[in-house]
């Protein structure tokens, strides 16, 4: 089964961004931003992806 890692802390750290102007720029729940950059997300969404990449 494939794997998608996600590097979510990294990207942030380079953009100088903190969770919680992510989760208002992209429109998601702080609590679900924080389960992707943790890595305890078991399934995402392909508009969650779309929405953070945008």
């Amino acid at each position: 089964m494939g794997r998608i890692v996600v590097n979510l802390d990294v990207e942030m750290a380079k953009r100088k961004i903190t969770l919680g102007e992510l989760s208002e720029r992209v429109g998601l729940t702080l609590a679900n931003l924080s389960i992707l950059k943790t890595g305890k997300a078991k399934a995402v969404r392909f508009s969650t992806l779309e929405a953070i990449c945008r």
